[in-house]
């Protein structure tokens, strides 16, 4: 019975006091290596490692690529990008391995800088979504080596009225389970 209590205590304590030794994942950056363990590649198949992946505003994107053989230029307009017309790009990228972060919400056009490597697929086109609405969205909590629970909901920042009351809870149910093991 006291045991029961014990962990429901322990429980109520990491659920509304914040910064118990559980970290947000949530919203956290992704890092993304393009390709996977082929990298930036003409033997990698690009558009199947991107698909189904979400890329978020501060995520970053990792190319790593033989210098010598490869370059990646960023191009402006989708017209380029599915032509592969490399004569007018944003920026290129020569050094072998690049990370590029990603700033703000739209669509990022990346391609091989040979046009012929490009039509066989090595591009990459990245529609970069806004970070999630945190006031929406629960936040999945993970637990440090410090912590009890695996997984838990607790808010992200909690406003002065709820602070006072789940600090009111902890001492009232340390007050209560207090007198229930001295009984």
């Amino acid at each position: 019975m006291v045991n029961m209590i014990v962990l429901k205590v322990v429980m109520v304590m990491v659920i509304m006091a914040p910064g118990l030794g559980l970290k947000r994942i949530g919203a956290q950056p992704h890092q993304h290596v393009v390709g996977d363990d082929r990298g930036w590649d003409p033997s990698s198949d690009i558009a199947t490692w991107s698909s189904g992946r979400s890329f978020r505003v501060g995520d970053k994107i990792w190319f790593a690529y033989s210098a010598a053989q490869e370059s990646i230029v960023e191009l402006k307009s989708e017209d380029e990008y599915e032509s592969c017309d490399v004569q007018n790009p944003i920026r290129m990228y020569s050094d072998g391995l690049e990370s590029i972060e990603l700033v703000e919400e739209g669509i990022r056009y990346f391609v091989s800088s040979k046009p012929e490597s490009c039509k066989r697929g090595l591009k990459l086109h990245v529609e970069v979504m806004p970070l999630g609405n945190p006031d929406t969205e629960i936040p999945k909590m993970v637990a440090s080596e410090n912590s009890v629970l695996a997984d838990a909901v607790a808010p992200t920042t909690p406003s002065g009225s709820k602070q006072l009351y789940g600090n009111f809870m902890l001492l009232f149910i340390g007050l209560w389970l207090g007198t229930c093991i001295a009984i």
